[in-house]
């Protein structure tokens, strides 16, 4: 697990940083990325000739990632090239990961000093995976969601295009046709919360608790999509042709495939 988290990390920071308006967010994504996992790898003494070829490689096909995921989403085609892509970079480095070396470093030296809260200090190693996996949830795991809605047509690949051209940017231009996620705000921002929300009650055993928060996410949105309903039957929606059953579907499928994530992460974390 040392090299995928590791990974996870720059990928996390990556994906982080590409998801804002910035114009060269591209550019500087595909340098951040490799250049905290260096940092990450040297703070944790993980730099062996293994581990660098490892790494490498591993940059490799996250850079195919993050320019597949892009594509998609810029396009609304190639989400399933992304999500194979993304699949093989999570399996090479799980079936390799024996090869790793054992996280030490200036990373332990900081551990056994630091007066961290809790009854036992966690290894580089447990950090390391723990580090890993908040920063998948919170930016990577949010591009997984959306192409898997694109991968099943819950988001239109067409709208898509069009929301991303220039002219659909344009003032003069007409308004691109309406998605789902028009009518439900906030997902980008609520899903890693919820997911992160899920990891920590799951990491302590409050597993109760962690279905107590899915449940209330369906009772908070369910008046959202009532009122989709209503303004859908009274023509009142000007933001295209999604219809109540579009708002559905992307609802469902998207919470279960970010729930379905904090519990994948939750049994890597364990």
């Amino acid at each position: 697990m040392t090299w995928l988290s590791i990974v996870l990390i720059g990928l996390g920071v990556g994906d982080l940083v590409r998801s804002s308006s910035w114009s060269r967010a591209r550019l500087v994504a595909h340098i951040t990325t490799p250049v905290v996992v260096a940092v990450v790898a040297v703070l944790t003494d993980v730099d062996a000739w293994p581990d660098v070829i490892a790494l490498m490689l591993a940059l490799g096909v996250a850079a195919a990632w993050m320019e597949l995921s892009r594509r998609t989403q810029r396009t609304g085609h190639g989400a399933l090239a992304a999500l194979g892509t993304f699949a093989v970079l999570v399996a090479g480095l799980i079936g390799f990961s024996g090869a790793a070396s054992t996280p030490g470093g200036p990373v332990a030296s900081w551990l056994s000093w630091a007066d961290l809260p809790g009854t036992t200090t966690p290894s580089p190693a447990r950090l390391l995976v723990l580090a890993g996996l908040v920063a998948f949830n919170i930016a990577t795991a949010n591009v997984i969601v959306r192409l898997v809605l694109l991968a099943i047509g819950a988001l239109r690949p067409d709208m898509v295009a069009a929301a991303a051209s220039p002219a659909g940017l344009s003032p003069a231009s007409p308004a691109p046709p309406g998605q789902p996620a028009d009518r439900l705000k906030g997902g980008r921002l609520l899903g890693p919360m919820e997911r992160l929300v899920i990891l920590g009650l799951g990491l302590v055993g409050e597993f109760g608790a962690a279905g107590i928060v899915i449940a209330a996410k369906g009772l908070l949105r369910f008046p959202e999509i009532q009122a989709a309903a209503r303004n859908n039957a009274a023509g009142g929606y000007t933001g295209g042709p999604a219809g109540i059953d579009d708002v559905t579907e992307y609802f469902l499928v998207g919470s279960f495939v970010s729930w379905l994530i904090a519990l994948a992460s939750l049994a890597l974390a364990a």
